[in-house]
């Protein structure tokens, strides 16, 4: 008599020699890795819906690069009948995971991993010039541009008399569509004392105003997403968040800008390189 067991494998091993996924899921299919995917398995019994906890546990796969950055993932049928849910749970869970950022897309060639980005640390560069060089199409939604006083830390950083008014600008700024970070920026208000006239780029509306950032300073600290910042970044509250504090300098030395951006940590990464 056959075993369940064995007709699971039975089951799986043709679906994986049809499937044209590279090899990276080819290993990850075979006998020797059927715990990895017994743990992507949703519980039928369980009160939660099945295509959350299978995007939960494909998005902790992906976390724990089970799959590498731009690797495609399973076809919905492939991934149905090798887990054992239906093509809509499947179909879902992607879904929901192509939301979070962790999968793209790409029509007529199926889903890949979405890839980290990495930003030098070494390098002054826009957010959209980062993401330009890497292949990727920035973009940015005004969520707020407004003119009020300093408060004491702006007019410490930026070295303004108390009785100063700031231009506060806030924005998402995307990557491909994905919302990648929440941007706070202020500057003074006599250097920006009309906050709507600024167009996609805020570094081109500095330069064209001879107000060129050449030097800065950033501060980096993990914190956790406010209700507010998760809603606005697609993310569950409390999530961990990298906040990049950056003071910025004109070529005389004169600090302009003070920005708090905080960053998706999930697929955003900073490399820096150290020399003796």
């Amino acid at each position: 008599m056959v075993s369940a067991y064995e007709r699971k494998q039975t089951a799986i091993a043709p679906l994986v020699l049809e499937s044209p996924l590279g090899p990276h899921f080819l290993r990850n299919m075979n006998s020797t890795s059927e715990d990895r995917w017994r743990d992507l398995r949703p519980d039928p019994d369980s009160d939660t819906p099945l295509y959350l906890q299978l995007a939960r546990k494909l998005g902790n796969a992906i976390h724990d690069n089970r799959w590498n950055a731009g690797e495609a993932l399973p076809s919905e049928r492939v991934l149905s009948e090798a887990l054992g849910v239906s093509r809509i749970t499947s179909r879902k869970a992607i879904a929901l995971l192509v939301e979070q950022g962790l999968i793209r897309r790409t029509q007529g060639a199926g889903s890949f991993i979405t890839p980290r980005y990495e930003d030098p640390l070494s390098r002054l560069s826009s957010f959209s010039e980062m993401l330009r060089r890497r292949g990727f199409t920035p973009g940015s939604q005004w969520l707020s541009r407004v003119i009020e006083p300093a408060n004491r830390d702006e007019v410490i950083q930026l070295g303004l008399s108390p009785a100063a008014a700031v231009a506060r600008l806030r924005r998402l700024r995307t990557a491909d569509g994905i919302v990648m970070a929440v941007e706070n920026s202020t500057f003074p208000a006599a250097l920006i004392p009309d906050p709507d006239a600024i167009g996609d780029s805020l570094y081109s509306f500095l330069e064209q105003r001879n107000l060129s950032i050449v030097r800065a300073l950033q501060h980096f600290r993990a914190v956790n997403a406010s209700d507010e910042i998760a809603t606005q970044m697609g993310i569950a509250p409390h999530d961990a968040l990298l906040l990049i504090t950056r003071v910025g300098y004109t070529a005389d030395q004169r600090p302009i800008e003070l920005t708090d951006t905080y960053c998706r940590n999930d697929y955003y990464d900073f490399v820096a390189e150290l020399r003796k």
